[in-house]
């Protein structure tokens, strides 16, 4: 019944088709010609995948310490007839050669024993192979990072202790290192609780820190001949995070030595010239105590000469001889107050003299005596007031005695006067019986 219905559908539709093709005619124009393609439809050809790769490889992996990671690997073919291997890999970092499957465990241990580091790129080597064919293998690599995100503070770290002790005259002379954490100390800062003068301030890491010491820097004030201070060195990273480090420094006093080596040599200096003159004093002294002792031996000669002639002269048989020779006693008497009118004893040349000769040696045995040894002598001081005194001594003795200059003599001339010999026996002591 259906198909028959069917049957009787399609020879309605025909006779449609026939009635409406039939009022057109037979003209074929009105016909709308559709053309047709000839060309034949492409074959459409699916390639074979052949070549062995890894499909899903992260080529720049970024691990937090402390972290785990699985990653599993996977390749364009049946994974079971291959095997996995890797080369140059960190400690801790394993590949299961059967899946692929890589692993590693990120433990802080690794880093603090320094066998793993921040921030470094770490270059794997990455290979699989087939099991049967040795040629069909693949060899890639990809980039291990670790990073932290722990914050270690940079420290500052001066090359010397945090109590330093230092003389006056000395240089105090360090280099401020800087302990490296996670950002580096880009800027310092010097802080001195004390005025300074001409030091040399740190700005940077490994900067040295330079102050000559001056000889006036500890006060009479000061306690105990010391003074304190302290140095204080800020550094920061770009974030501005600080850190200090403090350097006390304790100052003694300390004696200025190159001042007190000019002083002494101007004092050696000044004693020097102080013998010369006294040395030019004792011979103008001694000069007219030789000349006075010559006058006096003239007369005394001339005095007993005339006595001898008048005593002769009495016994001769010459009654005229016999009257000269009663005078001439007399004029030796007389002779006698003359002498001491005309060349008194000079008691206080003579006195003077000796006084002098005295007093130059004893200054010459102080000056030998108190000589410095070596570059840096440290009894400088004792023996610059040991001369002091002496000089000082000499001077009050010797007050009453006018000195004179030195005159046309020169330093020789007198030292030769001074030390020869008939000056020597004549002031030489002599050895009581």
């Amino acid at each position: 019944m259906a198909c028959k219905r069917s049957r009787i559908h399609w020879l309605l539709v025909f006779v449609l088709i026939s009635s409406v093709y039939s009022s057109f005619g037979q003209d074929t124009s009105l016909v709308k010609k559709i053309p047709v393609d000839t060309l034949p439809f492409p074959t459409l050809v699916v390639p074979v995948d052949t070549a062995l790769r890894i499909i899903n490889l992260n080529p720049y992996i970024t691990l937090h310490v402390d972290s785990s990671m699985e990653y599993n690997l996977d390749i364009n073919k049946d994974s079971s007839r291959y095997f996995w291997y890797l080369r140059n890999a960190p400690v801790g970092l394993r590949i299961n050669k059967d899946d692929g499957v890589l692993s590693f465990k990120a433990d802080k241990s690794f880093f603090l024993s320094g066998r793993l580091k921040y921030d470094q790129e770490y270059k794997v080597y990455l290979g699989v192979q087939n099991l049967a064919n040795p040629k069909e293998k693949v060899d890639t690599s990809f980039t291990l990072v670790f990073y932290n995100t722990e914050i270690v503070i940079s420290q500052v770290k001066p090359s010397v202790n945090s109590v330093v002790y230092i003389d006056e005259g000395d240089t105090l002379s360090f280099n401020v290192q800087c302990e490296a954490g996670s950002f580096p100390i880009e800027h310092m800062n010097t802080i001195v609780n004390a005025p300074l003068r001409s030091y040399t301030s740190v700005t940077k890491c490994n900067d040295r820190f330079v102050w000559p010491v001056p000889f006036d820097f500890v006060k009479e004030t000061d306690s105990a001949k010391v003074r304190v201070f302290n140095i204080s060195f800020i550094g920061s990273d770009k974030f501005f995070n600080k850190d200090t480090a403090i350097i006390k420094v304790i100052v003694r006093d300390a004696l200025n030595y190159p001042f007190r080596q000019v002083e002494y040599e101007k004092m050696v200096k000044e004693v020097n010239k102080y013998i010369l003159a006294l040395k030019y004093t004792f011979r103008e002294l001694d000069k007219k105590v030789k000349n006075t002792k010559s006058a006096r031996s003239t007369f005394d000669i001339a005095s007993g000469t005339s006595a001898l002639t008048g005593t002769a002269l009495a016994t001769s048989t010459s009654k005229s001889s016999q009257n000269v020779g009663k005078v001439l006693p007399s004029v030796g008497v007389a002779l006698v107050p003359v002498k001491e009118a005309a060349s008194p004893t000079k008691t206080y040349e003579q006195n003077s003299a000796s006084a002098i000769r005295g007093c130059i040696k004893r200054l010459d045995y102080v000056l030998s005596d108190n000589m410095l040894i070596g570059e840096k002598d440290p009894e400088i001081l004792t023996k610059l007031a040991k001369i002091r005194a002496e000089l000082k001594a000499v001077q009050v003795q010797l007050v009453d005695v006018p000195l004179v200059d030195t005159g046309e003599f020169s330093e020789e001339e007198l030292n030769n006067y001074f030390n020869s010999p008939k000056v020597n026996k004549k002031y030489k002591l002599t050895r009581s019986k």
